[in-house]
């Protein structure tokens, strides 16, 4: 299966990557965010943020698995995993499953339920190994996605009312905003701490509005379940209902950092 084929001994993560200790995600994630702290200066405050962010969504989801308000300091003292993720800044571990039905135009207007439109998408690939990315501080798979899939929808960040960014560790939504072009290069961090992402009066982008792979659930596949946010958000069904939202987009990512896609829908018909 995929995750013998990722850690078997022949593999390239295998003979390249493992003789030097880092071996699943939660080791494999931490060379990249590293590295971005150090270039940034991104605080371990400011990457709790994105769990407590992303909790205070999943308060307002009755199907979340974790609802309970927590704080930087809550993150801060859950048992460490792999430096610098703490418990609190890992997804779940759960089982579930979803599914999309995608058909014609058309047909989809035949439906009882009201249908929502794919404006554009975008797919890209990096090394499959991430000590060979690029550039440890960014994805380049995130920043062909993204711009691609903006271009066949033709709109701007502007035109963009709600955002789902897979989060399988707290740092893919600071890489998500800052690779997808809505914040500057090394402000993300800054960006959620200051509440813009999360509900309330400051409110400037929703992002991960069902709480997240941090804590609405995470069984393996996770950008199901960021499609199937997007597509209630846009019917306007949503536990944490985004008003008059009419653009959202979706962006995933696969292994680490070693694919992406985006894909941007509407609920209407352009």
């Amino acid at each position: 299966g995929r995750t013998r084929n990722v850690v078997a001994p022949t593999s390239l993560a295998g003979q390249f990557e493992q003789p030097y200790g880092p071996m699943g995600p939660p080791t494999l994630f931490t060379i990249p965010v590293l590295r971005y702290m150090k270039t940034y200066g991104l605080t371990h405050e400011q990457l709790a943020m994105v769990s407590v962010v992303q909790r205070e969504w999943a308060v307002k989801n009755p199907r979340a698995t974790f609802r309970a308000p927590i704080t930087v300091e809550d993150v801060l003292n859950s048992r460490m995993i792999a430096y610098p993720f703490r418990l609190l800044q890992c997804c779940l571990v759960t089982d579930g499953g979803g599914a999309l039905i995608l058909v014609a135009a058309e047909r989809a207007r035949d439906f009882p339920t009201k249908p929502i439109y794919l404006l554009g998408t975008g797919e890209s690939v990096e090394t499959p190994m991430v000590s060979q990315m690029e550039d440890f501080t960014s994805s380049r798979a995130f920043r062909v996605a993204g711009p691609t899939a903006f271009a066949e929808a033709g709109i701007t960040h502007n035109d963009v009312d709600h955002l789902m960014i897979y989060d399988a560790f707290a740092h893919l939504p600071i890489y998500g905003l800052e690779d997808l072009g809505f914040v500057p290069r090394g402000e993300a961090g800054a960006f959620i701490a200051e509440r813009n992402t999360a509900p309330g009066e400051n409110l400037k982008l929703p992002l991960n509005t069902n709480g997240g792979g941090l804590s609405y659930m995470h069984s393996g596949m996770y950008g199901m379940y960021a499609l199937q946010e997007s597509v209630r958000q846009m019917r306007g069904i949503a536990s944490a209902q985004i008003p008059s939202a009419k653009i959202s987009v979706c962006h995933g990512v696969g292994g680490m950092f070693a694919a992406s896609g985006t894909i941007i829908m509407s609920n209407e018909v352009t």
